[in-house]
């Protein structure tokens, strides 16, 4: 039996510690539906098959472990794996926002039903919305592309230099921004019918004042929400799973 050198166990820890905090955060992996124990289990398992592929690299980063070097190593590691994760579950907190706005705009129930992917109830639509989007998430293999968005990461910024804060900050500012216009591109013909519906009922409304057209065209805005919702839901994912997947790729 070969013992391990404690450098070696010192490597593979601050491996976990950056792909520990990428899917502590990552959509899919951090879903609450997943026990506290699984998630834990898979983080180590996905840090033990990228061992081998970082191990060289890493080792020549860290060539004195001295206790304060090894703290400072640990939190920068954290941090980084913290803010993929957070960029990540930023595209999947817009487009749960957006899907929200949309439920109301289409007049939807915006009571909030039973949470399956959040721990807060949202409209059934929300739920759809971002349930089925996780599901592609593994369904079209972007958790693989989750897995090489990490081994690249020690290409961009690579264990034992200084964590940029200006840097950090641009690109968690940068996801943001492209996660929100990703997410109102698709709720966008929400949008633009929740408007022109509007106008139409507040005409009519003014032209026959004795008649209470906002409870009468209630059914019939349903309907038409109903009917975009059916025509659009497709593209609509397959715009978010781009997206989505070229952040990955050039993120």
């Amino acid at each position: 039996m070969t013992l391990l050198p404690p450098e070696t166990i010192l490597v593979v820890f601050l491996l976990f510690c950056r792909i520990g905090g990428c899917l502590m955060l990552m959509p899919g992996f951090s879903s609450p539906r997943v026990p506290v124990q699984v998630r834990l289990f898979l983080a180590v398992a996905v840090t033990l098959a990228l061992t081998p592929l970082l191990l060289s690299t890493v080792n020549s980063a860290v060539p004195d472990p001295a206790p304060p070097l090894v703290m400072h190593l640990i939190v920068s590691e954290t941090l980084i794996g913290v803010l993929i994760g957070l960029i990540g579950r930023l595209f999947y907190m817009a487009l749960q926002f957006m899907a929200t706005a949309a439920a109301q705009l289409a007049g939807f129930n915006p009571v909030g039903g039973a949470p399956i992917e959040d721990t807060e109830p949202l409209p059934p639509l929300a739920t759809f919305i971002t349930l089925t989007a996780t599901v592609l998430l593994f369904v079209t293999d972007q958790h693989w592309e989750v897995l090489r968005a990490l081994l690249a990461s020690y290409s961009v910024l690579p264990i034992g230099e200084p964590m940029a804060a200006a840097l950090s900050l641009a690109r968690l500012a940068d996801g943001f921004s492209s996660a929100f216009i990703l997410a109102l591109q698709i709720s966008s013909p929400f949008i633009v019918y929740a408007l022109i519906i509007n106008l139409m009922v507040g005409i009519a409304n003014k032209l026959t004042p004795q008649i209470p057209v906002y409870f009468i065209s209630m059914p019939f805005v349903l309907a038409g929400g109903l009917i975009l919702l059916y025509f659009t839901i497709g593209e609509a994912l397959r715009l978010f799973i781009a997206g989505f997947t070229a952040w990955l790729l050039n993120g």
